[in-house]
């Protein structure tokens, strides 16, 4: 009966938008300019990060894991991601987007290589319907991609609740739009998720996570938003839940100089883990197991437009991430330093050099839980 009910609220909440839109927003003519596109329409899309790495810690090799005997590979070149996608047009309204990963070849492929495989019908502005394998609006890091980001990778969180169903790429559907409230400009998305993953043949169980993400922009001359999250849902009959708020920002300093910065934080639980550990060395209760997270990256950024040298940035990203603090604590701080030099518009060509520092509360010897000092070159070409 409660599961019954729980669906109803579901469809009222992803059709309300529609009947309401339906009887208010007028058709609008086509342009001169949309009239002579001709359907279907195709943009092919590709992406290279080859990437040289070392690592200056003692016994930890490039992927970040100890080793307390053995040789350790301390110096590697690396393809992080090789990606091809197809985002197809079928009318105005219709699209259809396909993204792979043809680096996932390198090691297992199971769960991998697929990303994006997704249909959208857009209404207006208003509503637009995403049903497929997408990634779901659950923080700022879901609504930009990895060759655009102001960092090396996505942050440490975002992996981990990618791991439990929020974030990354998942199967699913989903409801976006935008509308304004007064002056306020307001985002919003709404997911059901099976929650396990890319790539799966089936849902894990027959419980579904339900999130939402609303973004407030606050101020339009400094580009401030403020975004809010929420998620519930059931895991092999056990509740779990996401909550995260965050806030971007973009100040021009001068003509050429400008700095933005992006806070996130994140918690929820972590079931992925509790699923993982053996029954007799666990607590009955899942909200036992609890991931937190937060980070700040402020980047600054300066136009070049020197040849092909279009800017240069420099930024730091800060985190802390404990994937369970509530019980078996152990924190992980990391610091990822970066200059990168831009060639071409947004960023068609990308050098980047840094590092990226770990620090644990507690090492675990051969594991990837230790303490870590990577360096990184990347070279990014992106069509």
């Amino acid at each position: 009966m409660k599961k019954t009910l729980l669906l109803r609220i579901i469809l009222v909440l992803f059709l309300m938008p529609l009947f309401s839109i339906a009887q208010t927003a007028q058709t609008q003519p086509a342009t001169d300019s949309e009239s002579d596109i001709k359907y279907p329409t195709f943009q092919f899309k590709g992406l290279i990060q080859a990437r040289y790495l070392e690592s200056f810690e003692d016994n930890v090799d490039v992927l970040g894991a100890h080793h307390s005997t053995g040789n350790v590979t301390q110096s590697s070149f690396d393809i992080k991601r090789m990606r091809v996608g197809l985002n197809t047009k079928l009318s105005k309204e219709t699209e259809v987007v396909i993204l792979v990963n043809l680096a996932d070849f390198k090691s297992d492929t199971k769960g991998k290589v697929l990303e994006n495989a997704y249909g959208k019908y857009t209404f207006n502005k208003y509503i637009a319907l995403t049903g497929g394998q997408f990634r779901p609006a659950f923080g700022i890091e879901e609504l930009v991609p990895v060759d655009i980001i102001k960092s090396f990778d996505f942050s440490n969180q975002y992996y981990e609740f990618g791991k439990n169903g929020w974030t990354s790429f998942q199967i699913g559907a989903s409801a976006t739009g935008a509308f304004d409230v007064g002056k306020i400009p307001v985002d919003y998305a709404f997911s059901i998720l099976n929650g396990n993953g890319k790539n799966a043949e089936m849902d894990k169980d027959n419980g579904k996570q339900f999130s939402t993400r609303w973004v407030l922009g606050l101020s339009k001359k400094h580009e401030i938003n403020l975004g809010l999250n929420g998620g519930f849902g059931k895991v092999f009959k056990e509740d779990v839940f996401a909550i995260g708020a965050d806030i971007t920002s973009d100040f021009k300093l001068t003509d050429k100089l400008s700095f933005d910065l992006q806070i996130e934080y994140k918690q929820g639980t972590n079931h992925n883990l509790y699923f993982s550990l053996p029954v007799a060395s666990r607590t009955p209760d899942v909200a036992d197991y609890q991931m937190r997270g937060i980070y700040f990256l402020p980047n600054f950024r300066y136009v070049v437009d020197y040849n092909k040298l279009t800017s240069l940035e420099i930024s730091c990203r800060y985190e802390r991430f404990d994937p369970s603090y509530k019980i078996d604590s152990n924190l992980r701080q990391t610091y990822t330093p970066m200059v990168s030099l831009e060639f071409g518009k947004a960023y068609r060509g990308r050098i980047e050099a840094g590092f990226q520092i770990d620090r644990f509360d507690q090492n675990v010897p051969d594991t990837t839980t230790y303490d870590n000092n990577l360096f990184l070159i990347q070279l990014q070409l992106r069509l």
